[in-house]
This record gives C-alpha cells, sequence and structure tokens, in this order.
C-alpha cells in the first residue's frame, strides 16, 4: 500500500482517518483539457476540506534534516523515476498532506543557522545561538557554569508529554545524540558534547552533564517523567564506557566507567537492543520500554544499509515499531523522527543519497499514516534547515534528474560555454566533483570544486558520484532559505503562511491542550 499517487477520493478518506485502498492513478494523455479537469478537482477537494480543531491524543513530529525544497523537489522526481512513473507528477508521501506553510530558519545570531538552534526553536517555540541545544539565547556557547545552564534551559515538547503522563520516542538515523534528537532531551552550550569525554575541561570539572547522559539523568527518579520509551538510533559508542567494545568492534568513548545501555535498562526497566535481528524479535505487545542503538556512530545511508555489520532496520521500520509500542499509552503519544542523513549526503555533495534517504523518510511517513487514526493524532513534516543544492538548467520533462541537462527535442545533454556537458543538480559549495567516492568517503578526496572535467562520459546516476560545486569547500554548508512545514490531523490547519519555525511548537502545544 503507498500513500503517494493516491487516488483524490482515497486521500480524502485517509484524511478522515478511514483504511482505503490505495492506487495509483490511470495515466492520462495531457492536454488542456487534462490540465484543466486537474486544477478542477484538485479545487474540489481543497473546498471539501474542514478544519479538524479537536484536541490530539497523539503528535508525530517528522524532521528531515537539510531536507529544503530543491531536496524535496529532486527526491520526488528521483523516487517516481525509480518506479519508472512520471517523476514529476509523482508525490512524496507528505506532500499529499492538506496543509503546507514555510518556516524562517534562521537562528538568533546567524543568517544561516545548523541544526542545534533549528530543531530548538521546533520543539520549544524559543529560538537561540548556534551550536546551542535547548537553552535561550543569552547563553554563550561552550558555557561550563552548570547555574548558568541550568537557569536558562527552554521546556520541551517531549519534556511536556512525559509530565503530562504520555508515552515519549526518539528515532534518528543519526546519532541518537546528534543536534536534532538531542535537543528533544538534553540542554547544553554545545551541541558536540555528546559524551563526556567530549565535555571542555572546564565543563567537565564543573560537573557539567553531556548529552548521553543527559537521557539517563533527567528522567525519573523525581525528575521529568518516566523516561524516554522508546529510543532507535545509531551513536552506540558514546553511550558505551572506553573499557569495552561493541557488537562491531568498536569502542566506547566514556570515559566515566558509565555504560548508559545498562543504566537505561535498570534505571527504566527497559530493554537494550543493537542490531536488526534484536530489533526483528523485539515485540511491541510485551515491550513497554526499548534504547535501540544500531551503529557505533550514525546509521548507515539507506544507499549503504543492507551493507552493515550488524544489521539496521530501515527508517520506517523503526518508526513503525515505535507507534506500536507507543500507543499502547491511553492518554498517548509524542514521537518524533530523524531523517538524520539527507543532511550528511548533502554535505558530501553526493545528491543521490540525499534523495534516497529523503525518500527513507517519506516511507516512513506513509508508515505512521498507515498506523494511527488522523482524526486524532497530528502528523507535522518539516526539515530544520535547507542546503545549497540547486535544481537547474532547462533540461526535458522525464530527463534523469541526476542526469545531464538534455533539452526538449534533443538526445544529446547540452553543452555549457565552455563546451562541456553539465548536471540537472549541483552545489554552490563543497567538495565538488568525485566519483567512485561512496557518500562520506569523499572526504578522503582532494576537493575539486569548479568545472573539472569534461563530463561526456561520466555516469552521473550512479550513486557515488559527486556533484560539481563552485566554490570550494571541504563539507557542504546549509542553505538559509525558507523550509517548508506539512500538517495533517487534529489543529493541523493551524499550519499556514509564512511562520518562524518556533510556531511550530506552538502548534503541537496547542494540539495537546498544554
Amino acid at each position: 500500500m503507498q500513500l503517494f499517487n493516491l487516488k483524490r477520493t482515497a486521500m480524502l478518506a485517509m484524511l478522515l482517518g478511514t483504511q482505503v485502498s490505495l492506487t495509483q492513478p490511470l495515466m492520462a494523455e495531457e492536454n488542456a483539457q487534462f490540465w484543466l479537469n486537474d486544477g478542477a478537482a484538485s479545487l474540489n477537494d481543497s473546498k471539501k476540506l474542514v478544519p479538524n480543531a479537536r484536541k490530539a491524543k497523539n503528535v508525530i513530529l517528522f524532521v528531515g534534516d537539510g531536507m529544503g525544497i530543491s531536496t524535496v523537489t529532486g527526491a520526488r522526481i528521483f523516487e517516481g523515476q525509480l518506479k519508472g512513473i512520471d517523476g514529476e507528477r509523482n508525490k512524496l508521501s507528505f506532500e499529499e498532506f492538506p496543509y503546507v506553510a514555510l518556516s524562517k530558519t534562521y537562528s538568533t545570531n546567524q543568517q544561516t543557522s545548523d541544526s542545534a538552534p533549528t530543531m530548538t526553536a521546533i520543539i520549544s517555540g524559543v529560538k537561540t545561538n548556534d551550536g546551542i541545544i535547548s537553552l535561550n539565547q543569552s547563553v554563550a556557547r561552550n558555557e561550563a557554569n552548570p547555574a548558568v545552564i541550568n537557569t536558562n534551559k527552554v521546556t520541551t515538547f517531549l519534556e511536556q508529554a512525559e509530565q503530562a503522563g504520555k508515552a515519549t520516542g526518539v528515532v534518528s538515523t543519526a546519532r541518537i545524540t546528534h543536534a536534532t534528537p538531542a535537543a528533544t532531551y538534553a540542554h547544553i552550550s554545545n551541541r558536540d558534547w555528546e559524551a563526556n569525554a567530549n565535555l571542555s575541561a572546564a565543563a567537565a570539572s564543573n560537573g557539567v552533564k553531556d548529552i548521553a547522559a543527559q537521557l539517563i539523568d533527567n528522567f525519573g527518579n523525581g525528575k521529568i517523567g518516566d523516561g524516554i520509551d522508546v529510543v532507535f538510533g545509531g551513536g552506540r559508542s558514546y553511550f558505551l564506557p572506553n573499557s569495552i567494545k561493541d557488537i562491531e568492534g568498536a569502542k566506547g568513548r566514556r570515559t566515566d566507567g558509565r555504560n548508559l545501555t545498562q543504566e537505561y535498562v535498570s534505571k527504566f526497566g527497559g530493554v537494550y537492543i543493537e542490531n536488526q535481528s534484536a530489533f526483528n524479535a523485539l515485540n511491541p505487545a510485551t515491550t513497554n520500554k526499548v534504547l535501540g542503538l544500531f551503529n557505533p556512530s550514525h546509521m548507515e545511508y539507506e544507499q549503504d544499509r543492507p551493507n552493515d555489520i550488524a544489521g539496521e532496520p530501515s527508517l520506517a521500520e523503526m518508526t513503525g515499531k515505535a507507534i506500536d509500542i507507543l500507543k499502547k499509552n491511553q492518554n498517548g503519544f509524542f514521537l518524533m523522527v530523524e531523517g538524520g542523513r539527507i543532511d550528511h549526503a548533502s554535505h558530501a555533495g553526493n545528491a543521490y543519497r540525499t534523495f534516497k534517504d529523503a525518500v527513507a523518510l517519506s516511507d516512513a511517513v506513509r508508515e505512521a499514516a498507515s498506523k494511527v487514526n488522523l482524526n486524532d493524532t497530528l502528523i507535522i513534516v518539516t526539515a530544520d534547515h535547507s542546503h545549497t543544492l540547486t535544481i537547474g538548467g532547462y533540461p526535458k520533462r522525464g530527463n534523469p534528474i541526476l542526469g545531464k541537462v538534455v533539452e526538449p527535442g534533443k538526445t544529446t545533454p547540452t553543452l555549457a560555454a565552455d563546451g562541456k556537458p553539465y548536471t540537472t543538480v549541483s552545489f554552490a559549495n563543497g567538495p565538488g566533483y568525485h566519483t567512485n567516492s561512496p557518500g562520506d568517503a569523499v572526504y578522503n578526496e582532494a576537493i575539486a570544486a569548479g568545472r573539472v572535467v569534461d563530463m561526456s562520459g561520466v555516469d552521473t546516476e550512479d550513486p557515488d558520484f559527486h556533484q560539481e560545486a563552485l566554490v570550494p569547500l571541504s563539507s557542504e554548508t546549509h542553505a538559509g532559505e525558507e523550509v517548508a512545514i506539512y500538517a495533517v490531523g487534529p489543529k493541523a490547519y493551524l499550519v499556514h503562511g509564512v511562520q518562524e519555525q518556533s510556531y511550530i511548537y506552538q502548534v503541537m502545544k496547542d494540539a495537546f491542550g498544554f
């Protein structure tokens, strides 16, 4: 069953929370009447929308890290072309949602920000400085005084859900201690302080808690709630002491002797898993709390996941199992799901993996929508920031999104003023043109920005191809333009217009009635 390319009646029924059979529409010849009929049908559907003003029982927040609008466009076409259907007319699952807005992603001290302040804004309603996680903007980066940190904490939506007796979950393909997931549960002045060994000397001597430790120490025993119920992602080594090796032979990073995986089990009565087989064996009916860490660092890109040593579940699989566990709570649940490696692939200038991980996020949204009643569950899909990925030239309809530009009526690539072909997708900055460098392997290569070769004989659609970049940088940067917010379910109609990123928190808060 697929949510994308729905028949309109099926989508309307889905929005009302009913079970439907989802099918792809028949292909129709495009002519003037086709477009008039298509527009009229969309208008008619829009007129049928009735705002759902009910209080939400559940809220699911999806964050495509770095998933700017150009990435959504590229992923939409990429998915359609992989499936052999019309890529331009294809829709990712969340593009079927009825309410859309734009989110302004600047932080309090930068026009183009990183994931720490942007996720802080989303999850707490408070904008802050770059590198800061769930503290207000009066805190300087690297602040090592616990009193200053504690005084300037901002309450997160996950913490409010815990206090309200709801089940909570955090799922990510990045390290669970990375900025986006960390902002849901941790409060710290440097996003890089993921394990105690990463703390500055001053912070360590003053007793500042690292991010991984806060996942355990901030909850239960008279603190907030009773602990996060489902944690799925990467970052295993940040939870383990450096005296032991994990299932993949990687040493732990902690120098304080703490084994936080064991502490999660003993403190919260949960279970700990670390590979695909254990994940498959996990029974949601009998599992109430689980910590699943499937890689020493970030989880694999979706393209590379089948080759992981210990085996990793997909983002959709983690999302589905998390919901099955969380929805047993009669008070409802809050779940945050991050497609973390969308961002990393763009940093590496590798659009194939960018798009494939964006499609994996779409699959996870589809899985979530199939497991909940959208009458009582608000689903929001957004991004923390954009990237410098661009889609340009004048390629003909249906041209491979990762291919060289071939204009309408032509069969050979269009040549630039330098006599060389060029690709539809490129980056404004970054490591530049590379081949045979899977994902992050490009960081082992010399920067090759600009027009370095004639790509006439190069397969630019290869997963390991890295697009050209204009400005030479070791890693491509974020971009500062607005990103989209997509919403369906209770209070989703509040997602409209151009909003500050911190507004997303207000919609979720209103949906829960906090």
